[in-house]
């Protein structure tokens, strides 16, 4: 579902005399369909910068980033804006470790926002949305208020509703359990679960080894494509 090849990422840091900043060098990885990656790694070894490569948020400068998308690959490295957009729409989903919601507008609305992106009928996707939200144990009190002023834990769970109604075949999961108590976790890992079983490939974070001992297949040690300029 995704082949990633030789995948080089770097920063310039324009206010420090153009410093350059290598992160990754020669990331090459696969994921099936029904298979979780986890990539570990002590932290500064790009983790996160690969999975915002792999979403398209930042720009590869070497490599491919193929994901089987519309029953054909397409390398998201090179791909226009428009098809980019269109994959997160249809095959690529991503959990990321904060929320970030367009102001006042209602987390029910919020949930429920990438199935009518998808052409579902507005009232199909809010029922769809309250039983996400209802699953994620998100109080019924608390759908019809922007997000903003909720716990960290309650916004990780508007992330994840958010991350799987659409039940993408493709899913990016940066720390999906991160600020939640031990039953939400609990109820957030079947979730993710469920999406692997129904055949999602997923490629994650997970600080928590408890939680990657129970998602994850495989790891990908991201020490090996850390550039030698970013050792120390």
């Amino acid at each position: 579902m995704l082949a990633v090849r030789n995948l080089h990422k770097g920063f310039t840091l324009h206010l420090r005399d153009r410093l350059r900043l290598p992160v990754l060098a020669g990331v090459s990885l696969d994921v099936r369909a029904g298979e979780c990656l986890a990539l570990t790694g002590p932290s500064g070894t790009g983790k996160s910068t690969l999975l915002r490569c792999l979403y398209g948020n930042y720009r590869s400068e070497q490599g491919s980033i193929r994901v089987r998308h519309r029953g054909g690959w397409l390398d998201l490295a090179r791909a226009h804006p428009r098809q980019v957009l269109a994959v997160r729409r249809e095959t690529l989903g991503y959990i990321s470790q904060f929320l970030r919601a367009v102001p006042r507008v209602s987390t029910l609305q919020l949930v429920a926002e990438p199935l009518v992106a998808r052409g579902v009928a507005p009232q199909d996707a809010r029922a769809r949305a309250e039983d996400m939200l209802r699953r994620l144990r998100l109080p019924e009190a608390l759908w019809p208020v922007p997000p903003d002023t909720f716990s960290g834990g309650e916004q990780q769970r508007v992330n994840v509703a958010r991350g799987l109604i659409g039940r993408l075949p493709v899913l990016l999961l940066d720390e999906p359990t991160a600020s939640l108590d031990p039953d939400n976790k609990a109820v957030v890992l079947e979730c993710v679960q469920e999406a692997k079983t129904a055949g999602a490939a997923i490629i994650g974070i997970f600080h928590d080894t408890a939680a990657r001992d129970a998602l994850c297949d495989r790891a990908y040690d991201m020490t090996a494509a850390r550039p030698e300029t970013c050792a120390g």
